[in-house]
């Protein structure tokens, strides 16, 4: 599998409520703490990476995720890839709903034929 590919099922691991964990690597020694940055949140190493995404399966459901701009580029093992996404999800907690229009952007480390996240960035693509 390519990082390209990785993305989009990515995506769809988000629309189907599959497992998000699996996705992001986990650091070797000597490395600085991985960031995964979301909307609201910023989630800074493996572990803290993990139980925010677990969190996250666990508390919302029903995602559309569309993909409008997915850009990718390999380089031996690593790849960084950037995206303008819609998404919307609905809060198991609450019941709310909602949506966003968002930028993502990160980078990717392949290792074992595997492409993992090492950092992600998702923000609102709000004008001001």
């Amino acid at each position: 599998m390519d990082a390209r590919s990785t993305v989009r099922e990515y995506y769809d691991a988000l629309r189907t409520g599959d497992p998000l964990a699996p996705y992001f690597a986990e650091e070797h020694d000597g490395d600085d703490a991985f960031v995964k940055f979301g909307i609201s949140e910023r989630l800074t190493g493996s572990e803290q990476i993990q139980t925010g995404l677990c969190a996250q399966t666990e508390t919302t459901a029903e995602w559309t995720v569309t993909s409008h701009a997915l850009r990718v580029c390999e380089r031996g093992t690593h790849a960084w890839f950037s995206d303008s996404v819609s998404m919307e999800w609905t809060s198991t907690e609450s019941g709310d709903r909602h949506e966003f229009d968002t930028r993502w952007s990160g980078t990717l480390t392949e290792s074992s034929n595997r492409w993992q996240f090492v950092g992600m960035h998702v923000s609102t693509a709000d004008e001001l």
